[in-house]
């Protein structure tokens, strides 16, 4: 799979974050696989993605603390 092709795909992914924020875990798993695939084929990994995902995943880490679901708001 091209590079092009890749970018394609993850700017399709990053639409339906910012579109669909109830849904975000499962977009961040797709990140990460798409993250993975790319990985695997030696093609650079883009660093604002990778920090992203390094992100996303904090603020999954940190709700789970707070005992709160990753996709509902803080109150």
């Amino acid at each position: 799979m091209a590079l092009e092709e890749f970018r394609l795909q993850v700017a399709m992914l990053l639409d339906s974050i910012s579109n669909q924020p109830e849904d975000m875990h499962e977009l961040q798993e797709t990140l990460r696989e798409k993250l993975a695939e790319m990985q695997s084929l030696g093609l650079p990994l883009p660093e604002d993605l990778v920090n992203l995902e390094d992100y996303l995943e904090g603020e999954f880490e940190r709700q789970g603390r707070n005992g709160m679901e990753p996709d509902q708001p803080e109150t």
